[in-house]
């Protein structure tokens, strides 16, 4: 809200207009309170307050008490069975909208104290909860498939629950007994501790101290400011952003390298006790994908990283460095070209942008934008990054963080992918398939953003614009497709490093992290003992084999965009109808239907090329300029 205070600072577009400044004329970041309404995310679409949120928090231990009656009874006949289905739905349903409610509100001010408890309130009722509905799998797995089957075919009101009990079936190797599987949702809290320790550590304590911007002002770093200032023209800027914030990472590396540790041993100490052979096994099977996938894409890109040196050699020279450190990778190589945009103007743009995907893709997406389900401005603890979160019956909602350059036109572009896959999917499906898998969840964003590169290519004729966007094109590339490959060869050399016997210590990840970092970018890049903190910053490696798809989430949207352009209105159908599919089977088989075939190494090979092509074009363009 804005207090209406004249001294309030006010950003809008990637710039501060202030009243207010302190002693050395840097803006100061706005509290929660200060910021405009206009420019925060509408809760009340979830909970109109606090109090009906209080409410649903308390229907929660009845709702779960009322599934549990049905222990059991799971296996006596099929309309038993459809009854529980519908109990648990309505438990289901309540509690993600409670949980979404209360993560939302934390993380839009991760200091505050209101927030902190909403989120831990609900996330130790949870656990609590997990354990008195933890006999749901493991009862299932003992009426069997055979039973199941049965009970499929006679009542026709267990066609929603369809893919989960097939699920429990494909899963019933490693289903734990039923006491197992209680004590295990009992220790969910706990087993969650490293993510939520990192999470505070990284989104409220750490402090970054201060930095000289470009203006030559002394402000606060932040995250949302590194991000900024890593990009810097000015070497010097961006050298101390970077050192700043490897020396607050490396005051903190014993404790982040605990509970590093922590998430290592507690991903293969799960993966033991149900079973599998690695952290990696359970990981993908959860997600119902062969673990060639994961293998396929680590080979095709170490079959090709003489393209990332290439680009690096080719970042070295064309800013003229003698050396060239990790915090040279991130500038513009195109000087001279500064694109920068309102949020309205960016709304406008990507609607033009996507216009291929069709009239109801477009209007849905304004209402993103009108109905206030995007919250982009800066304030002072809010939660770093961007991401598209919500569930079933919510808005699918966005946090950004609105500077108005060309990263940010993508990172919205990004996130309204997501929020759109979650909107046609909750649309479409019914509530127990409307959670797509994690390895689809990167195609829809990464397709806009490639369709957002090739309008902005089709629109500008300008040269240097055009370099501007290839060389946010390859940049992006280098960040979605050879760094999370770089981030996935770490984390399993990290499981299987923990899983042998190894002590992750701080000095072990920092050298293992940071002679790979070398492996990859080459001999063009100067080693850098900082860069080796690196894993002590990405969230990801708390959700186990997450980064993969990243990558291969690139490489299926790269055909994507190219059946669409190509052949319009054919591939869009295809292409929507893969939106819509949520969990209704498997991702890699949702995938085949829509034309695209993740289970062999091409689709990767194929994004590699159109890699290799827009950077000979890059280079050329550059050359012509010079």
């Amino acid at each position: 809200m804005n207090s209406g205070n004249e001294t309030d600072t006010v950003r809008e577009a990637g710039k501060f207009r202030t009243a207010d400044q302190d002693p050395t004329g840097a803006p100061v970041l706005l509290t929660r309170s200060e910021v405009p309404e206009e420019q925060t995310w509408d809760l009340s679409l979830i909970f109109p307050d606090l109090d009906a949120w209080e409410a649903d928090l308390a229907k929660l231990e009845g709702m779960s008490a009322a599934v549990a009656a049905f222990r059991g009874r799971l296996g006596e006949n099929a309309a038993v069975l459809a009854d529980c289905v519908a109990e648990y739905e309505d438990f289901y349903r309540t509690a993600m909208h409670v949980g979404v409610y209360a993560h939302l509100y934390h993380d839009q001010d991760t200091a505050a104290e209101e927030g902190m408890r909403l989120y831990s309130r609900f996330g130790a009722l949870m656990a609590r909860l997990g354990s008195r509905l933890s006999f749901i799998q493991p009862e299932l797995v003992a009426v069997g498939a055979e039973r199941l089957r049965a009970f499929l075919a006679e009542e026709p009101r267990l066609a929603t629950a369809a893919r989960v009990l097939e699920n429990v079936m494909r899963q019933a190797e490693y289903t734990l007994s039923e006491p197992e599987e209680r004590l295990l949702a009992r220790a969910s809290e706990a087993i969650g501790a490293p993510a939520t320790i990192f999470s505070q550590l990284n989104n409220a304590d750490l402090k970054f101290g201060t930095v000289i911007d470009e203006d030559g002002n002394e402000i606060e770093l932040t995250h949302g400011r590194y991000l900024q200032l890593i990009t810097s023209s000015k070497r010097e800027v961006r050298a101390g952003a970077f050192k700043a914030t490897w020396e607050a990472y490396g005051a903190l590396k014993n404790t982040l390298a605990a509970s590093f540790a922590a998430q290592m041993k507690n991903d293969n100490m799960l993966a033991e006790i149900r079973g599998f052979e690695s952290a990696r096994a359970r990981a993908l099977f959860a997600n119902e994908i062969p673990e060639t996938v994961w293998e396929n894409l680590v080979g095709a890109v170490r079959e090709r990283l003489d393209l990332l040196h290439e680009y690096t050699a080719m970042s070295k020279r064309f800013l003229g460095l003698d050396d060239f450190y990790p915090y040279d990778l991130y500038p513009s190589l195109v000087k001279e070209v500064k694109l920068k945009y309102t949020f309205a103007e960016a709304i406008d743009l990507l609607s033009a942008a996507l216009a291929p995907l069709g009239e109801e893709y477009i209007t849905n997406l304004r209402r993103a934008a009108d109905e206030r389900w995007i919250d982009w401005a800066e304030n002072r603890n809010k939660r770093s990054g961007a991401y598209s979160s919500g569930c079933y019956g919510t808005p699918p909602y966005i946090l950004i963080t609105w500077k108005g350059g060309l990263d940010d036109l993508y990172t919205l572009a990004h996130e309204l992918g997501h929020s759109m896959h979650s909107y046609l999917t909750w649309e479409a499906q019914p509530l127990l398939c409307a959670d797509y898998s994690i390895f689809l969840a990167e195609i829809a964003s990464t397709t806009n953003e490639i369709l957002l590169t090739e309008y902005l290519l089709a629109t500008n004729e300008d040269p240097l614009v055009r370099l501007a966007v290839i060389n946010h094109y390859l940049d992006g590339f280098k960040g979605t497709v050879f760094r999370q490959t770089q981030f996935a060869e770490f984390e399993h050399a990290m499981h299987k490093a923990e899983a042998e016997g190894t002590v992750l210590t701080a000095d072990y990840l920092i050298k293992s992290y940071g002679d790979l970092n070398q492996e990859y970018y080459g001999p063009a890049l100067t080693p850098c003992p900082e860069i080796g903190l690196e894993w002590s910053r990405i969230p990801h490696f708390y959700r186990a084999y997450y980064v993969y798809q990243y990558a291969t989430g690139f490489s299926a949207a790269t055909a994507f965009a190219k059946a669409i352009l190509e052949e319009g209105a054919p591939a869009v159908e295809r292409y929507l109808k893969f939106l819509r599919a949520g969990n209704s089977a498997p991702p890699v088989e949702v995938l085949r239907k829509a034309g695209v075939d993740m289970a062999t190494p091409e689709p990767v090979r194929a994004a590699l090329d159109v890699f290799e092509a827009y950077l000979k074009q890059f280079i050329e363009l550059k050359e012509a300029q010079e």
